[in-house]
């Protein structure tokens, strides 16, 4: 039998600074028999119902938005593999457990994946890229059409000291204007959000959902630069903007191979059904707690990049990104940069 707990908490996407405050969730499910989803995935066909319960844990935020269906059919009981979810609001909340065993996969932050895999000496791998860049550029300012119009403004956001700075700045330095553009922080989104209501030439970035939240009460607020398509011009070594990262257990992941293709099959397949169709999973996404509106995420969904990235295109997206932040600040990423063996191939 299914069941549900929720508890009350803060809803950030950890170092990247995106999210809601709303309630977390956990869901566990005993789903054993059910048809098969398809899905695009490159895992393959996995085995039927391995047997073994799936441990998953994700951040509020556009990582969770990209399972939302799967929790939902875990919930009903519509899938072949059984899932027990758990939806925090911190990285810091979900490393303990995936450390000590008590996760078998968890999405995090690309950058705190590199991190645990270092701290555990390469005891996690990357099974796929969940979600693209979530920043946008916001303002009233009707000039700012482009990346470069940023220069000779102020700009305001959060995640100083974690990824949203350094790849702003890695931003700015390759567009020319990194002298001509002032940052300045603040600790919460909605901060930013309360500067650009108080000045009607102010400039921010903000990550989904917040962008929409923030537009969809003020109409006259503008979003017109995404930030991973910044990032997709600037580049040439074919990286992406990445937010998102799933990992799995190594000694997990060697135990039950078959039980973590599933799992790569039936993301694909919740990432599919959120990419088609948002309004139909929006309930589902304010029943995991990362908004409260289902018009939200709806409009959200889009703007937030939610993939399922595997096997070379999950190395090509990464591997470029986290130099990025290394580059910038090695313990971003726990001090070096993951080996071949963090990026899992099968």
């Amino acid at each position: 039998m299914n069941n549900i707990t929720r508890r009350s908490a803060l809803g950030i996407f950890g170092g990247v600074a995106c999210g809601l405050a709303a309630c977390a969730t956990q869901t566990t499910s005993d789903a054993g028999s059910g048809s098969d989803v398809e899905a695009g995935s490159t895992a393959g066909s996995a085995a039927a119902n391995t047997a073994v319960t799936v441990r998953v844990g994700s951040l509020k935020g556009p990582t969770t938005m990209g399972i939302a269906s799967l929790i939902n059919d875990a919930q009903v009981g519509d899938l072949v593999q059984p899932y027990e979810f758990t939806v925090s609001s911190t990285p810091d909340e979900l490393l303990p457990s995936l450390i000590k065993g008590d996760l078998d996969i968890a999405l995090l932050p690309a950058n705190a994946a590199a991190v645990v895999y270092n701290k555990t000496k390469g005891g996690v791998e990357a099974i796929d890229v969940n979600t693209l860049g979530v920043l946008s550029v916001v303002t009233h300012d009707a000039n700012i059409t482009g990346f470069a119009d940023l220069a000779g403004h102020t700009v305001y956001l959060t995640g100083k000291g974690a990824s949203p700075e350094y790849v702003v700045n890695y931003l700015l330095q390759e567009a020319g204007i990194a002298d001509q553009v002032t940052l300045e922080f603040k600790d919460e989104p909605a901060e930013v959000i309360a500067t650009l209501a108080a000045d009607a030439t102010a400039v921010g970035i903000l990550p989904q959902p917040f962008v929409t939240v923030a537009t969809t009460k003020d109409d006259t607020l503008l979003a017109p630069i995404d930030l991973t398509d910044v990032w997709e011009e600037t580049v040439t070594d074919g990286s992406s903007f990445v937010m998102g990262v799933t990992v799995a257990r190594k000694d997990f992941l060697e135990a039950n191979p078959a039980a973590v293709g599933q799992f790569l099959e039936d993301h694909a397949a919740s990432v599919k059904a959120i990419n088609d169709d948002p309004a139909a999973v929006a309930p589902y996404v304010v029943s995991a707690g990362v908004v409260d509106s289902e018009a939200i995420a709806a409009k959200a969904a889009p703007a937030c990049h939610i993939v399922c990235l595997t096997g070379d295109d999950l190395r090509d997206a990464l591997e470029g990104y986290l130099t990025v932040l290394h580059d910038a600040d090695p313990t971003s990423v726990g001090g070096e940069l993951p080996a071949d063996d963090f990026y899992y191939t099968a």
